[in-house]
């Protein structure tokens, strides 16, 4: 029997692992399979882990609940002004998210900040990372309902799941219903293992 090529054998070894199919059953698979037959599993097994990846990623953008999609391609970033020594290349490597930083857009109406921040939780989905868009004030109602009726440690939960909230609208949000905000949200215990946040504003010109 031909034997098959072990940069062959590798990649039908990585892929099978990530099915999680059992050592035994493919290193069993491996001894009795033709090249031809290496070929074929290995191909089926690479359709099913694109099909598995699109899958989670069409359901990670459906949990974000962006009201509309956006994207950075096209974005006129003529108005927009960088922390001195963090840019562009700095933000849309989504590294911030991994280091549980804050990022704050600030400046005038119409300037584009709901359209990057919507523009970088659907590229965090398609990097794979849980994200949730709320309007500032509408989450506050949610909380506020989820204390009345006992679920808020529930609903806090859900939200700290994701590796990436994006709350747009913030600077509307009524003073007291911010203080509310913070009281509520301070309960939730994956905020309190944060780091301290480095605040990153993007200011946007007239």
């Amino acid at each position: 029997m031909p034997r098959v090529p072990d940069s062959e054998r590798e990649e039908f070894s990585s892929r099978a692992r990530s099915l999680f199919i059992s050592k035994a059953t493919v290193a069993w698979f491996l001894e009795t399979a033709t090249p031809g037959q290496l070929a074929a599993c290995s191909g089926m097994l690479a359709r099913e882990l694109e099909s598995r990846e699109r899958s989670k990623r069409a359901r990670l953008l459906r949990q974000a609940r962006f009201p509309v999609p956006k994207a950075v391609e096209g974005f006129d970033w003529s108005n927009v002004r960088f922390p001195e020594g963090w840019g562009r290349d700095e933000m849309l490597s989504l590294d911030f998210v991994g280091r549980a930083e804050d990022l704050v857009f600030h400046g005038p109406t119409g300037r584009g900040k709901t359209h990057v921040a919507t523009a970088l939780g659907i590229e965090a989905t398609r990097q794979g990372m849980p994200v949730r868009f709320f309007q500032t004030a509408a989450l506050v109602l949610q909380l506020g309902k989820a204390k009345r009726e006992g679920t808020l440690d529930r609903v806090i939960a859900d939200i700290g799941k994701a590796s990436l909230v994006v709350l747009d609208e913030f600077g509307y949000v009524p003073f007291d219903v911010e203080i509310a905000c913070q009281k509520l949200v301070s309960r939730a215990d994956w905020l309190k293992k944060r780091p301290s946040p480095r605040i990153l504003k993007c200011r946007s010109s007239r």
